[in-house]
């Protein structure tokens, strides 16, 4: 790690230019939030309603899917289609770089998936 003259914040050192090892930094923190993978993960089969998305992440609470969704679009991972003219009916879909991230979750999966294996024997 190196110190950045601006700000005085250590700086990662990744042998690659510090705009990318600061973005990979960014990048990195930001899906490593609690509960942004399992969102982007709920959405790699298609569209979800926020309803759909409530019932299939156990233990998220409303507010805190409702603040990730909004991160997801803001960072145009995901975005929010209004369904039938209504500003009230709307779902979720991955946008086509959200969907980039389709291998290194999975990719995550299967690291999580063999872990447990070797836990267990």
């Amino acid at each position: 790690m190196t110190t950045s003259p601006n700000s005085g914040q250590p700086q990662p050192r990744c042998g690659a230019p510090n705009s990318i090892c600061i973005n990979y930094q960014k990048t990195i923190e930001f899906i490593g939030q609690k509960w942004v993978g399992i969102i982007i993960f709920s959405l790699l089969d298609g569209p979800k309603r926020y309803y759909e998305l409530m019932e299939m992440i156990e233990g998220i609470s409303d507010r805190l899917l409702a603040e990730r969704l909004n991160e997801l679009v803001k960072e145009g991972l995901v975005k929010k289609i209004y369904l039938e003219g209504s500003l009230k009916k709307v779902q979720y879909e991955l946008t086509p770089r959200g969907e980039g991230l389709k291998d290194i979750i999975f990719a995550i999966r299967n690291w999580v998936e063999q872990k447990a294996q070797v836990e267990k024997e």
